[in-house]
C-alpha cells in the first residue's frame, strides 16, 4: 500500500503466472519491471503488478503450509518511489529500499542536535538490556544482547513527542500504535545477536504483551551517533546490512510472526568506539 493510488491495468491469470515464474527463477525486481516496461507497461503500473504478485505468492504459500495469516503493515513507499518523503516537520531521504525482507533505509530522520539530546536525556537511566522470556513473560538479561538500555514513555517529553509524530507521518502509521522509544548504548564488543522482533503467539509468555496493542509489525532503528568501526544492523537472510550513521534509520516490517518474513536481524559487534540507537516498535493496534 503506497502513498499514491491510481487506476492500473487488470492483472489476469496469465500475467500473474508469468510474474511468479520470473520471481521464482531468481530474476531481480528491476529486471522483471524492465521486461514489463518493454512490453508496453508504465513503470509505476509494472511495479504495482510485481508487488501484487509477490503478495499473492506469499499468501498462497502461507495457506498451503498452514502459516499465520498476514497483518497489515506500514508501507511508506512502493518500489521506485519518491527519493524524499515529507514527514511532518522534516524532509527525509530514501537511501535504500529492499523488497524482501521489507527494509527501507532513511537518511536525516533526526538532526544532530536531536540525536545528542536523546543520548543526554537517557544516559543516566541506562541499565543492562533484557529480553522477554517467551515462556514466562518476564524480562531477563541474556548473553546474546550485551547493550545497556532504557525506555522513554510515549510522548514523555517534547522531543520524544516530536520524533514520534515525525515517525508516524514518515511511515504512515497511527501514532497511538507505537511503543515508546527505547534508547540503547553498545560499547566496544557489544552486540545483539540475530533475532526477530515479533512475539511468538504460541508461547505462553507472549500473551500479556499481545493483549496490549497486538502483534509488532514494524521496527525503526535510529542511529544517534556514527561508531568508528562496526555496529551495523544486519539482515542475514538477505545478506544485507545497514551502516550505523548518525541521524539515519533502518525501517523494516514483518507481516506475520514467522521466519518467512525474512526479518531476522541483529546488531553487529562494535569494533571501535560506541554505538547509540533509539528504537521504535510499531504494533498492529493501539498500544497502551
Amino acid at each position: 500500500m503506497g502513498r499514491e493510488r491510481m487506476d492500473r491495468p487488470e492483472i489476469d491469470a496469465a500475467l500473474m503466472q508469468w510474474l511468479l515464474e520470473r520471481v521464482q527463477s531468481g530474476a531481480s525486481p528491476e529486471d522483471v519491471v524492465a521486461a514489463m516496461v518493454g512490453r508496453g507497461w508504465k513503470e509505476g503500473d509494472a511495479v504495482a503488478a510485481l508487488e501484487s504478485a509477490m503478495r499473492e505468492h506469499l499468501e498462497a504459500h502461507a495457506r498451503d503450509n498452514d502459516l499465520p495469516p498476514p497483518e497489515r503493515v506500514p508501507a511508506p513507499l512502493a518500489l521506485n518511489g519518491p527519493s524524499v518523503i515529507e514527514a511532518g516537520d522534516r524532509r527525509v531521504t530514501v537511501l535504500a529500499n529492499l523488497l524482501h525482507p521489507r527494509v527501507v533505509v532513511f537518511g536525516s530522520v533526526l538532526s544532530d542536535a536531536e540525536c545528542d539530546a536523546l543520548v543526554a536525556m537517557g544516559r543516566e537511566r541506562l541499565r543492562p538490556s533484557s529480553v522477554m522470556n517467551m515462556d514466562t513473560g518476564s524480562d531477563e538479561v541474556q548473553s546474546g544482547r550485551t547493550s545497556d538500555g532504557m525506555f522513554f514513555r510515549r510522548g514523555e517529553n517534547a522531543l520524544c513527542d516530536r520524533v514520534e509524530r515525525r515517525l508516524a507521518a514518515l511511515v504512515d502509521w497511527p501514532l497511538e500504535n507505537g511503543e515508546g522509544l527505547q534508547l540503547l548504548r553498545y560499547g566496544p564488543g557489544a552486540e545483539y545477536k540475530p533475532h526477530y522482533d515479533y512475539f511468538d503467539p504460541a508461547r505462553v509468555g507472549a500473551s500479556g504483551t499481545l493483549a496490549r496493542g497486538g502483534q509488532r509489525v514494524a521496527s525503526i532503528v535510529m542511529y544517534l551517533n556514527t561508531p568508528a568501526h562496526g555496529g551495523a544492523t544486519t539482515f542475514p537472510d538477505a545478506r544485507f546490512e545497514v551502516a550505523a550513521v548518525k541521524g539515519n534509520a533502518a525501517f523494516f516490517t514483518y507481516d506475520r510472526p514467522h521466519p518467512m518474513t525474512g526479518s531476522l536481524h541483529g546488531g553487529a559487534p562494535v569494533i571501535e568506539g560506541e554505538k547509540w540507537v533509539a528504537t521504535k516498535w510499531l504494533r498492529v493496534g493501539r498500544y497502551d
